[in-house]
């Protein structure tokens, strides 16, 4: 029997990215009947550009648990990717979330988490906190027969001037492993929904090497044929240069500095990609493919400033 999956927070770039791999790779598309993205901003462009793939968007109105379990019923769907989204009210829009998963009756649940919360402190990071409040709330599910949870947290860093010091390294890891890691277990199949490879199990994902700033730059420069620096820059700093690069808001910009700060403190000097190998076969992105594959993303805005630079 096809899926139907509901994706949360398709306006931003994680929904986005597994949205769009479950649409257009062949091994998922053939798995799915149908894809919703639920949005709180449904005209945002990652929506419009899901909607011209196939995907159906509809807009997530937080505010009321009785009318997110109608949003959620109104999906059709037996399968939900819940995404926290990049809010001011995060946590209090996904604990409605989860609570309407659960009234709803969805069947498959899939989670996604931060790495590192666990390690976070509550008085210095509080962003990267609340996912543990979070976690704890959607585990309390895990009993439930409607519902079959799994949480994976995951880390989205590719920016060289970050203030995480010299010395401490982290393992960054490509936005389309997660992506790849969560598309197969919500077209996983077995007797209670989820396959029982992944069913209720907690599963975490970074990517395959420990890198600090110098070493990440090195291997930037080398990849892609051109020098790139790291810069141990100021968290103040850091705030303008993400504020610069998108469309990210203080809350998703917070919790980016909050887990740079647990880089600076030396807490993520740990890998963990077993299980990301067991469930998809293939093995994370290594760092000089992660700059080969995104490397428009980092070429283009240093060419533009040399041009400025040379006076052309």
């Amino acid at each position: 029997m096809s899926r139907n999956v509901c994706i949360t927070a398709v306006e931003g770039h994680t929904g986005f990215v597994i949205t769009e791999l479950l649409l257009t790779n062949d091994l998922f598309k053939k798995e799915i009947g149908s894809v919703v993205g639920l949005a709180i901003d449904p005209n945002a462009p990652h929506c419009k550009e899901l909607a011209d793939k196939g995907a159906t968007i509809m807009p997530h109105k937080p505010g009321r648990v009785r009318e997110v379990v109608s949003t959620l019923q109104n999906t059709k769907a037996d399968t939900l990717c819940l995404i926290p989204p990049a809010h001011g009210s995060k946590a209090d829009v996904t604990f409605e979330l989860i609570e309407a998963s659960k009234r709803a009756g969805i069947r498959n649940v899939c989670f996604l988490s931060a790495a590192g919360c666990d390690l976070a402190e509550r008085s210095t990071q509080p962003r990267l906190r609340e996912f543990i409040d979070l976690e704890a709330e959607f585990l309390k599910i895990k009993g439930d027969p409607n519902t079959n949870p799994l949480y994976s947290p995951a880390q989205e860093e590719g920016l060289l001037p970050i203030p995480i010091g010299y010395n401490h390294k982290f393992p960054p890891v490509a936005l389309g492993d997660v992506a790849q890691l969560v598309a197969h277990v919500l077209t996983s199949k077995g007797k209670h929904g989820f396959s029982d490879q992944v069913r209720g199990q907690l599963i975490v994902l970074t990517g395959p090497t420990l890198v600090n700033g110098e070493e990440l730059a090195r291997i930037a420069s080398k990849t892609l044929g051109t020098e790139m620096r790291f810069e141990d820059i100021s968290e103040n700093e850091a705030r303008r240069v993400l504020r610069q690069q998108g469309d990210a808001d203080d809350a998703e910009i917070q919790y980016i500095l909050e887990y740079y700060s647990l880089v600076h403190q030396g807490k993520t000097n740990y890998l963990s990609t077993a299980a990301f190998h067991d469930i998809t076969g293939n093995y994370p992105v290594e760092p000089p493919e992660f700059f080969n594959m995104y490397k428009e993303e980092f070429l283009p805005k240093r060419a533009n400033k040399q041009r400025k630079i040379d006076g052309k």
